[in-house]
């Protein structure tokens, strides 16, 4: 049993480092790091202005409070409209909101499958946005090489996006924007779902 064991250590060690080497030759790393040194201005002025707004505004309070006033169909259509115009606003709000529902997982199941349409409407979106002349001459053109490396990764954009706590529309104008297959992004985008399901546990026994 010890050696057996062993075998499967030490094959799923040569499957990580060959992992490993794939990502390092084909540039997935430095694509990354590329891609966040861009994107880390707009992230710090984006956290920089929430963080002012709400020092002087409680914006989950005024979330929350929102969710009270508002009927059922104003709720879910404010949300469907959040995780289809980048997701900014956090579905943990909605979450919440679902649990003091009389039915809570039915209203999560619809919280989830109206973010899951959303990101998938916003995939079309990304698809819109390439066919803008300038955008489409900027993404031929400059774009090139880095537009070829990101459709290597679109899955792990999507999976990303999906399941940890980052906007799932973003992730998902990406994908549409480099043209990842759509039959792709319906099968990784899926794993929104199962991040509702998680996020409905944990919330709802916190309720």
């Amino acid at each position: 049993m010890k050696i057996k064991s062993k075998q499967k250590s030490k094959v799923g060690k040569s499957r990580l480092k060959l992992l490993h080497q794939y990502y390092t030759y084909t540039g997935f790393y430095t694509f990354v790091w590329q891609a966040v040194k861009k994107a880390l201005p707009y992230i710090i002025a984006l956290v920089i202005a929430v963080y002012t707004i709400n020092h002087f505004f409680n914006i989950n309070e005024a979330l929350t409070r929102l969710t009270e006033i508002l009927p059922v169909f104003g709720v879910l259509s404010f949300f469907f409209v959040s995780e289809t115009l980048l997701g900014l606003i956090p579905p943990e709000v909605f979450i919440a909101w679902a649990g003091k529902m009389y039915s809570p997982w039915f209203y999560l199941s619809l919280l989830a499958i109206l973010s899951y349409c959303g990101g998938l409407l916003s995939y079309w979106m990304g698809r819109t946005i390439t066919k803008i002349p300038s955008v489409h001459n900027y993404l031929e053109v400059k774009m090139e090489k880095q537009l070829k490396n990101s459709k290597k990764w679109g899955g792990f954009l999507i999976i990303v996006g999906a399941l940890l706590p980052l906007p799932f529309s973003v992730s998902c104008i990406a994908a549409g924007i480099i043209k990842f297959p759509f039959k792709n992004v319906v099968l990784y985008g899926s794993l929104r779902l199962l991040r509702f399901a998680i996020y409905g546990l944990i919330i709802f026994n916190a309720l």
